[in-house]
């Protein structure tokens, strides 16, 4: 169910915990009625003015008052385009629990997670996806993810179907008028305009398509990459590995002058297997690029198998990389263990015989599994699913429109790709999905 957007709503919307200053946030038709209750300016306060004022905040059982700030935004220009207040003040969290419990005996009830987003989704301040953006902005673990998130949150994905969608609702208003006029002479849209109007609605869709989709490349594969010196196995282990001979293996020092990806499917789990070149001194400009190119992929890789011949102890750089195991994820892995015994522990292999191999592929699946999910993911997920439905509906129109068939059959799958353009920018939507959305908001938000 989606909660009442007209109870006045309240939270800590700062981070929780000791500090110099908490912000709690009020939205609703009483929000100021609500704060005032509280807070005690020295200068009157009015409520259609965008503005602060300098006060204090009586709370019951503390003898003295609090130093505060109170924050006023009145409707329609806000986030939520709702009244809202903000009460500034020091971050003690007793203090912080007492005010908000105050604020409900007041007249606010607390803010469930994402509520404040919602409300402002609700308002038509934010489609979905820019309402999604928040929280990618919000959890965002890396500069490429917050990039992502505040180029969704601009109107990334949204801006350019909002025209598409126009063009859609025309030529059904079309296609339907001349169903109302089928006995008459009259042509709204003939047949070679449709034609060219659905070829440009499915051009902009795919385009969009494939902008989700080089989106999604790194977020959705968890990236495993094999290192090590020159000639340790790691070709012979990553064939083993994608169970496919992938890889040159040659008994010769630096085969692999490039990384080679190989992607599979472990139980679920999607991973992107890499191959390096081994660490070697650079003797040319194309064995230099390679050396940059396989420490570039280990630096981005979410685990990194460092390949060791077994019977050898590790080198210096080998062990500086084991060194930095608190920065990137490393596993030390014995290669050509039917050749001799392991001396550095980890896990024991065989890309001859096998050993090893099971183990392994389930030691990446369960690294993948337990991979901390880009913050945009399901976004992505959601947005590539209308996209792809709303593709499929377009080409059928347009099928129906070349092979001059029924015009009822061609306003069905109009309605059909705008209902998908809909659910995708939240225009059509169900209790159901705006729960799964919001829910994976922190309260406050």
């Amino acid at each position: 169910m989606i909660p009442d957007p007209q109870d006045t709503i309240v939270a800590l919307s700062s981070a929780p915990g000791p500090g110099s200053r908490a912000i709690v946030r009020l939205s609703g038709p009483k929000a100021l009625a609500v704060a005032t209750q509280l807070f005690h300016a020295s200068t009157p306060i009015l409520a259609d003015q965008r503005r602060s004022y300098p006060g204090q905040l009586q709370l019951p059982g503390v003898v003295a008052p609090l130093p505060a700030e109170l924050y006023v935004w009145p409707p329609p220009r806000t986030y939520t385009g709702q009244e809202m207040a903000e009460l500034h003040t020091l971050s003690c969290p007793p203090l912080i629990d007492l005010l908000i419990t105050c604020l409900q005996n007041a007249g606010a009830r607390a803010a469930q997670p994402g509520e404040f987003t919602l409300r402002a989704f609700l308002a038509g301040k934010l489609d979905l996806p820019r309402a999604e953006a928040v929280l990618g902005v919000i959890e965002a673990s890396d500069r490429d993810e917050l990039k992502q998130a505040l180029v969704q949150l601009a109107g990334g994905i949204t801006r350019p179907l909002e025209g598409l969608r126009e063009d859609l609702l025309n030529l059904l208003a079309d296609v339907e008028a001349g169903l109302d006029f089928a006995d008459e002479d009259i042509q709204f849209v003939d047949q070679r305009q449709a034609l060219l109007r659905l070829a440009g609605a499915m051009a902009q869709v795919t385009l969009v398509k494939k902008q989700l989709e080089q989106r999604g490349v790194g977020s959705c594969a968890f990236r495993v990459v094999l290192a090590g010196r020159p000639n340790v196995g790691k070709s012979s282990l990553f064939n083993a590995l994608a169970g496919a001979p992938a890889a040159l293996v040659s008994p010769t020092p630096g085969t692999t002058r490039d990384y080679l990806v190989h992607r599979l499917e472990i139980d679920g789990a999607h991973i992107e297997l890499v191959d390096t070149a081994g660490w070697q001194a650079a003797l040319d400009t194309i064995e230099k690029q390679a050396q940059e190119l396989g420490r570039q992929q280990t630096e981005r890789a979410d685990l990194v198998l460092l390949c060791i011949e077994a019977g050898r102890l590790p080198n210096e750089e080998e062990t500086r990389l084991l060194a930095r195991a608190g920065v990137l994820v490393v596993i030390p892995v014995a290669t050509k263990c039917d050749l001799a015994a392991s001396l550095t522990g980890g896990i024991v292999t065989s890309a001859t015989t096998g050993i090893g191999i099971e183990e392994l592929l389930a030691l990446m699946a369960g690294q993948a599994k337990g991979h901390r999910q880009p913050a945009l993911a399901p976004s992505l997920s959601r947005c590539r699913h209308h996209v792809e439905a709303c593709l499929e509906h377009l080409r059928r129109a347009h099928s129906v429109v070349l092979f001059d068939d029924h015009a009822e059959v061609l306003a069905l799958e109009l309605r059909g790709a705008l209902d998908q353009l809909g659910e995708m920018v939240g225009a059509v939507y169900t209790d159901d999905l705006l729960d799964r959305v919001f829910s994976r908001f922190c309260i406050g938000k």
